[in-house]
């Protein structure tokens, strides 16, 4: 191929990056906003503090190749609330949430950590846990600055045997025009 004919290609490659380049802007105002511009999260303690499952629960291993399951109890158990309040973020046209906004799911997990630095297991080996709603203020915000707290249990054994982790919590949440979105909280469980 000749060089001139290079030179064309290349200059064809570039003014087809050239538009990519543009995209690449820094955000502006008319962005939409993340879930966690609107969505405040306030965890209670900060940081959440284990102690030994004493209650008996129970989770199930299970050994395949016609051996039992090992039914185990968990060994650490710990309660903590995590109150939602939706800002006026909200009322921004990229967001533009209609009242009242419901609670409609949460989900968690339990990972091995070091200071809230997650440390996976190796070997084939995994967390077990459970984390179940204890309680809630309600299920619906009905407007700016509305909240709801919602107290979660979590049962956890984790390979390493220790109880320090990291638990995430996912809330989600459905406006009355049926726009669902769904906010994380991490929770530092201490050592």
């Amino acid at each position: 191929m000749s060089a001139r004919l290079t030179g064309v290609f290349r200059a064809a490659a570039l003014a087809a990056l050239l538009p990519l380049a543009a995209c690449q802007s820094p955000t502006d105002a008319s962005d939409t906003l993340d879930v966690d511009d609107f969505v405040d999260a306030t965890v209670t303690p900060t940081r959440a503090v284990a102690v030994a499952a004493t209650d008996g629960k129970t989770y199930r291993v299970v050994r395949g190749n016609n051996q039992p399951d090992d039914i185990l109890p968990y060994d650490w158990f710990t309660q903590f609330d995590v109150t939602f309040v939706i800002n006026g973020n909200a009322l921004d046209d990229s967001v533009a949430l209609d009242f009242p906004v419901t609670v409609t799911a949460a989900t968690g997990k339990v990972q091995q950590a070091s200071g809230g630095i997650v440390t996976p297991p190796t070997g084939g080996d995994v967390e077990h846990y459970e984390s179940v709603i204890a309680r809630t203020s309600g299920s619906t915000i009905a407007a700016i600055n509305g909240a709801v707290t919602i107290t979660f249990q979590v049962w956890y054994d984790l390979p390493n045997l220790r109880k320090e982790s990291l638990i995430t919590e996912q809330v989600t949440f459905k406006d009355a025009e049926g726009t669902q979105f769904t906010k994380s909280v991490d929770i530092i469980v201490e050592p």
